[in-house]
């Protein structure tokens, strides 16, 4: 698996796409949480926007 994946970011595709990394804090707890999604870099803007609703 990890080969495969190696493989792909050589090729120079993975240039395109980027890793968003959201924290959002709990209501209840107060205990943060992250989300990670990875996104086309045109939608990065969009992305963010749309974790702080």
């Amino acid at each position: 698996m990890a080969k495969k994946v190696v493989a792909t970011l050589k090729t120079g595709k993975g240039k395109e796409y980027s890793k968003v990394i959201t924290m959002t804090k709990s209501p209840k707890s107060g205990a943060y949480s992250f989300k990670e999604v990875i996104v086309h870099n045109d939608h990065v803007q969009d992305a963010i926007s749309a974790s702080k609703k």
